[in-house]
């Protein structure tokens, strides 16, 4: 009786049990579920570095934008808005500019936004100049000042137009918190840490691993997603493998993927794939001062024997779009008409003919006065696309006698070569928003620039450098607008840049998503407008 009453209590106590377990076990899947559908997990193809806001590489531009704010917004119809700072004044004379920052930001460390902070922000990236003397935006500033605790002046040496355009780059003006600079107060000496006002936080960096969470106390909307992981897969073959394996979500960005290898996984259901509005434009650039590429028939044939179509049909899998123009409709001053070269080869070899450029019946090789038609074209080892567009214009432009020679090298020394003006022709697509146009021509000026090589050799470069220098000082719009036009339309008249097509981007995703996004910045992963199922 009494080994009867044990059994059955024994009994009874397990029955507990198990209810207790039954209870408990969808609860907490559910709970494991919950979070995560909250959680991302993606690729880049290289680690982050430091996340410095205010320098240059290795510093990864997509994770700068994640964790700093600019003063300004660009926003995707091109026109600015509120960032850190709620609104600003300008003077009659535009070399003055006061911002009045938002109330209650604060940063990552729980520090506030203030104006000394700004401040500091400013006169360190300016302390810096050698390194952004790229930036006009930089070398324009003459003083920054701290009118209050919510008020900072900045005062330019001379008005210049893009200045509020280039405040919302992603880099170097973005603010890093008070505890993130070094000792020296230079933060051209690194980071202690990342501290910044945007809507995510570094919480974790390794050699295989970088880890977001969301800012609790963001100062805009607020991420719907926790917490986001960014695995370093180097290799494009290893990252469509991950996908597969849901191993990451997300695959972003044209630089991650061939064309070829996008389309592939386009045609596979399984997965969500976007392609987005045209961002910038591929283009190469002719040497004037190098070489064959000295003489403008030369390079008005080479035009005329540039085959876009095939291009983007084999090669970038037809997902650019033709281009003829620097700049894609819709950029600020880019809808000009210009004569377009149409691809016409019997018309190439007309045009080397009448120059006296003849060909060698022996090798097919074209010579003038005993100098052979022979084209150094150089480009980055790394990219598979470049390397493949070269070879097809190797074999194309041979038909009309001239000689290609490639050179693949790596990065250091293909950046040395450019900046030395080593080569007849490099690829130098422009940058998109916000940058372009400005920065694109601008930087036509500036000494050992791949867009100077090609502008110093013609007859018009004194004339397209003070167009240059014009363009970007003046407060007259209408003056702007016709600068902008003759400066485009002589560029073209000079046959000295050869737009191939409108670069995209594109991303594909496992089908955990309810909504993805693009921004208007090449750049940036604007995961902060991302939805998960």
């Amino acid at each position: 009786m009494i080994k009867n009453n044990y059994s059955i209590l024994v009994t009874f106590f397990f029955l507990l049990l198990l209810a207790g377990c039954s209870e408990n076990t969808p609860a907490n899947n559910s709970e494991e579920n919950s979070t995560s559908k909250n959680i991302l997990t993606m690729s880049w193809p290289s680690d982050i570095g430091e996340a410095n806001p205010h320098l240059y590489s290795p510093n990864e531009m997509f994770a700068q934008a994640l964790l700093y704010d600019p003063l300004v917004v660009y926003e995707n119809d091109g026109t600015l808005s509120p960032g850190l700072a709620e609104k600003w004044d300008v003077s009659e004379d535009g070399k003055e500019y006061t911002f009045y920052l938002r109330d209650g930001v604060v940063y990552s460390d729980g520090s506030k936004l203030t104006a000394d902070n700004v401040k500091r922000n400013f006169d360190t990236v300016i302390g810096n100049s050698l390194a952004h003397s790229w930036l006009e935006v930089v070398t324009v500033i003459d003083k920054v000042e701290a009118v209050d605790e919510l008020a900072v002046k900045i005062s330019l040496k001379e008005a210049y137009y893009p200045f509020l355009q280039e405040l919302a780059l992603i880099r170097p003006l973005r603010m890093l918190g008070d505890a993130g600079f070094p000792d020296s107060g230079n933060t051209a000496d690194g980071i202690k840490k990342p501290i910044g006002t945007g809507p995510w936080i570094l919480s974790e960096s390794n050699e295989n691993h970088t880890v977001f969470i969301r800012n609790e106390n963001y100062w805009g909307e607020k991420p719907t997603i926790e917490k986001v992981e960014v695995k370093y897969i180097a290799d494009s073959q290893m990252r469509m493998m991950a996908l597969e394996n849901e191993e990451i979500d997300l695959i972003f960005g044209s630089s991650q993927l061939t064309p070829s290898e996008f389309t592939t996984l386009q045609q596979n259901n399984q997965y969500l794939t976007e392609v987005s509005e045209p961002l910038s434009t591929r283009i190469l650039s002719l040497n004037s001062t190098y070489g064959v590429t000295k003489y403008k028939e030369v390079r008005l044939a080479l035009q005329h024997a540039l085959d876009r179509q095939t291009i983007i049909d084999h090669i970038l899998s037809g997902l650019e779009q033709e281009a003829h123009s620097l700049f894609a409709p819709g950029f600020p001053y880019s809808d000009i008409e210009i004569e377009e070269y149409e691809y016409d080869l019997e018309k190439s070899k007309q045009i080397l003919d009448d120059a006296g450029w003849n060909v060698d019946a022996k090798t097919g090789i074209r010579s003038k006065d005993g100098e052979k038609l022979e084209l150094l074209m150089a480009y980055n080892s790394s990219d598979q696309v470049h390397k493949t567009i070269y070879e097809f214009l190797q074999g194309a432009w041979k038909e009309i006698g001239v000689d290609v020679k490639l050179i693949a090298e790596e990065n250091q020394v293909y950046y040395a070569r450019t900046k030395a003006g080593e080569y007849n022709i490099v690829m130098n697509d422009t940058w998109g928003a916000p940058y372009d146009p400005h920065m694109y021509i601008r930087t036509m000026i500036g000494e050992q620039q791949i867009g100077n090589y090609s502008l110093i050799g013609t007859d018009s470069s004194d004339k397209l450098t003070e167009d240059i220098t014009r363009v970007i000082r003046t407060t007259d719009e209408t003056e702007r607008a016709s600068l902008y036009k003759n400066i485009i339309q002589t560029i073209q008249q000079e046959a000295i840049l050869m737009p191939i097509s409108y670069k995209q981007n594109y991303l594909v995703a496992n089908d955990v998503f309810k909504k993805l996004n693009f921004s208007p910045q090449q750049f940036e992963v604007p995961i902060n407008l991302y939805e998960m199922k």
